[in-house]
């Protein structure tokens, strides 16, 4: 009974220690792939973050603050607004557009910010304080007061297939297309968004409006 007993006991032991290892190991693993999954967590994190920092304000929607009073009293100087980028790949701007563009070009890092006036194809004419489209009177109260100059638009102006005219609308306080030396015509290429909403002041929050 003792021999019986002794074996019955180391038996029972070894099942133990068995028992023992396997819950070890089982452990270890559970441990190993927790940290891988955590680990693989921290990636898709990381590139969530470099997507949102980089990918989208480079191409979708960006934070950008109005410098200056080029665009009173519609938008005022450092406002923020958001830009949306996505549209203007599939369509052409409307007139009366806010859009925001490189004037001489993506290579420089001057950004402005001017409402579209003329679109591809027209001809623009200003003449005293009266916008001329294709002959035609513009209709629009967007000026802030009458224009004391047309610049290069004092003489007619045929936009090309993928040009814009643009204007601010605190006119004589804006460099807009027509100054031909710092603006002139604006090409699509050279056009970064659309603004659509205002975001600070918290006062003033809300789209931005034709």
């Amino acid at each position: 009974m003792k021999n019986v007993e002794a074996a019955g006991t180391e038996g029972t032991s070894d099942e133990k220690e068995s028992s023992f290892d396997k819950v070890t190991q089982e452990n270890e693993s559970k441990e190993k792939n927790s940290k891988a999954g955590f680990i693989k967590e921290l990636i898709v994190y990381a590139l969530i973050i470099i997507l949102c920092v980089t990918v989208v304000p480079r191409y979708v929607i960006q934070r950008t603050q109005v410098d200056g009073r080029s665009m009173m009293n519609t938008l005022h100087d450092e406002e923020s607004l958001l830009v949306e980028k996505v549209t203007y790949h599939f369509k052409d701007p409307d007139r009366f557009d806010i859009i925001t563009f490189y004037p001489q070009g993506r290579d420089h890092e001057e950004y402005y910010i001017k409402r579209v006036i003329g679109l591809p194809g027209e001809t623009i004419q200003i003449t005293g304080n009266t916008i001329y489209i294709d002959g035609e009177v513009l209709k629009e109260s967007y000026g802030r007061e009458p224009m004391e100059s047309g610049g290069i638009a004092e003489e007619p102006i045929k936009l090309g297939e993928d040009e814009f005219f643009v204007l601010g609308d605190n006119r004589n306080e804006s460099v807009d297309s027509r100054d031909g030396d710092d603006v002139g015509v604006v090409n699509k290429k050279n056009i970064d968004g659309h603004a659509i909403l205002r975001i600070y002041p918290f006062s003033e929050f809300g789209t931005i409006g034709k």
